[in-house]
């Protein structure tokens, strides 16, 4: 199996970390709708959520609220959002669970499809301010 987020736990590929704890890890999107999109991955490849034990469905779930919050905090966005694709037709690119949460900003409005490629450095950056801002 070929799995860009499975590269990435084990280390065969580069992310932006904020967030790991033992079942899951949160990265910055490195095609992000908006400044501060962030993915939170479970560690167990699943390509559905229908796949997933509930109470796994519940741990993953269990952890937003979390890095919602210091995403908030360090961009200072107004709001966000929470996607959660299952399936090609459902516009899943990477078969493996994940839970987008795009921060929103009064000031742009809200655009689901446009997508920027940020630079490294200003990822790299952001990711460390918001894993030291994420209790």
């Amino acid at each position: 199996m070929n799995c860009i987020f499975c590269d990435i736990l084990s280390g065969q590929r580069g992310g932006h970390f904020i967030y790991e704890d033992e079942l899951h890890i949160s990265i910055l999107d490195k095609y992000p709708i908006d400044t501060g999109h962030c993915l939170v991955i479970p560690r167990e490849h699943h390509e559905k959520i229908t796949d997933m034990k509930p109470s796994a469905v519940g741990e993953i779930f269990s952890v937003v609220p979390k890095i919602a919050k210091s995403v908030l905090e360090v961009t200072g966005a107004d709001a966000f959002s929470l996607a959660q694709n299952n399936g090609r037709a459902a516009k899943q690119i990477i078969p493996h669970v994940h839970i987008h949460i795009i921060p929103r900003y009064n000031h742009k409005g809200t655009v689901w499809t446009k997508r920027s490629i940020e630079d490294d450095f200003q990822l790299k950056k952001l990711a460390e301010k918001i894993k030291k801002s994420i209790t």
